[in-house]
């Protein structure tokens, strides 16, 4: 069982993730609306991975006996300044969903609940997987510059990225 602040804290990174995935979303319809397919498809894989991370929260909850409160997600934007900007955005997200990650890790320990830091460790994890990642595709786009044969290479292998569900524990 887990505390209610816990709980709440919890439901409030599921809200988080979903939003996460919202995000994403909206940034795949800016690169499919300019044309960029292969950063398009990118986003919408990395919206349906935010979309397990919410499910797999949601499932820790209500394993621990606790409900899950479904909250109104926030309308993320839907303009972009360039397909580099939409992985600046997408770093700089991924750097708040870290601090908040770490902020439940916090929480847990703090509260001595070793069984919820022992689950949120997969997410700490997944954050240092998900910030460099970012961090690798925004060099990417530096090196390319304003050079479009660049950045129609970096789109083509953008695309050839695909929705891989995460291992059962």
């Amino acid at each position: 069982m887990i505390s209610k602040k816990m709980t709440e804290a919890l439901n409030d990174q599921i809200n988080a993730e979903l939003y996460s995935a919202y995000l994403y979303f909206a940034m795949s319809s800016y690169a499919s609306n300019k044309g960029l397919d292969g950063i398009a498809s990118w986003m919408a894989v990395q919206a349906k991975e935010e979309m397990t991370h919410a499910e797999k929260l949601y499932d820790y909850v209500n394993s621990q006996g606790e409900h899950v409160i479904l909250r109104a997600i926030e309308q993320p934007p839907s303009e972009f300044e360039s397909a580099r900007h939409i992985f600046v955005e997408t770093l700089e997200h991924e750097r708040e969903v870290t601090r908040l990650i770490n902020q439940l890790v916090d929480l847990a320990a703090s509260e001595s609940d070793h069984a919820t830091h022992n689950f949120l460790q997969w997410f700490v994890a997944e954050q240092v997987e998900e910030e460099e990642t970012a961090s690798t595709i925004l060099s990417k786009f530096e090196l390319a510059g304003d050079h479009v044969g660049a950045l129609f290479m970096l789109d083509s292998q953008l695309g050839a990225r695909s929705f891989t569900p995460p291992a059962e524990e």
